[in-house]
């Protein structure tokens, strides 16, 4: 056969993990700051296609997450270490007795802060680029700016409990593309395996910790840096007048696209949703189908 099993890949998996909880921790470093950064191009790209003439579609949001796609395709083919996906090697590596919790850990506390590092790198270069706003003098924001920041913002205004279930739902997704990417031997193969999970997360309006780690931190960027643009920002409405964008008086946009805001209402809930999703749904439960003796 020109695949693996779902038995065969259960063992991959185990095998995979066992060498990421095992890698030396300056290659865990720079292989995560890749994936941060592959994900952040992902997102980046998908932005900019969400900011063009069919956003609000259906057709609009399908190619959103459609073109998200090809971040985690990055991660999986080039080679580098996602916190989510390792959600599901680590923690079924360690059910199945061939990595220990410390490892587990390690890789995932390592390998979160590295993708953070990647992606708020790629953050500020493409901030830098300057494709947020009109022109290089910035006297008003450009589409791109303008999705950048209503991604944020819709992010940022989930409930506790909405962001974690979002998560859930998200690595799952993401863990069973790996999880089938792993059945394909050929680079094609992987690539279709990738592409529909990650296309019905992303269209589906799922929170991936890594992929927020570019969206929410670009919306930080643009607000911190122009906030009586964002506070200005307006749109015309379908009777003809002209509302606001974003609704916030300039000192509440600097208040609310922050940090600290980032981390508490979005990150936090978001990657304990995430750890369940790949680690129990996808990780556990096939290892107790697959492994367990």
């Amino acid at each position: 056969m020109n695949f693996l099993t779902p038995a065969e890949i259960a063992a991959a998996t185990c095998n995979a993990g066992k060498a990421k909880c095992e890698l030396p921790i300056t290659k865990m470093i720079i292989l995560g700051i890749l994936a941060g950064a592959y994900i952040g191009f992902g997102a980046n790209l998908a932005t900019k296609i969400g900011s063009m003439e069919m956003a609000g579609t259906s057709g609009g949001q399908f190619l959103f997450g459609a073109v998200f796609s090809v971040g985690l395709m990055l991660v999986v083919i080039a080679g580098s270490e996602l916190f989510t996906g390792n959600c599901l090697f680590c923690c079924i590596s360690v059910a199945n007795g061939q990595a220990t919790w410390g490892g587990l850990l390690k890789n995932w506390v390592v390998v979160f802060l590295a993708n953070f590092i990647g992606s708020v790198m790629l953050v500020y270069i493409i901030f830098y680029g300057g494709f947020w706003a009109d022109s290089a003098a910035a006297t008003a924001l450009s589409a791109h700016g303008i999705k950048a920041l209503a991604i944020a913002k819709g992010k940022l205004s989930l409930s506790f409990g909405e962001a974690f279930f979002r998560g859930i739902c998200c690595n799952w997704l993401v863990c069973l593309a790996v999880w089938m990417a792993f059945a394909a031997k050929d680079v094609v193969g992987k690539i279709f395996a990738i592409f529909f999970p990650i296309m019905a997360f992303v269209s589906s309006g799922f929170e991936h910790s890594v992929a927020n780690m570019f969206f929410i931190p670009m919306g930080i960027s643009i607000a911190q840096k122009a906030p009586d643009l964002v506070a200005g920002a307006t749109k015309v409405a379908a009777d003809g007048s002209t509302v606001s964008l974003f609704n916030m008086a300039p000192d509440q946009v600097t208040a609310f696209f922050s940090y600290g805001n980032f981390i508490s209402a979005n990150l936090i809930p978001v990657t304990l949703g995430n750890i369940v999703g790949g680690a129990i749904f996808v990780g556990m439960f096939y290892w107790f189908v697959f492994l367990k003796k």
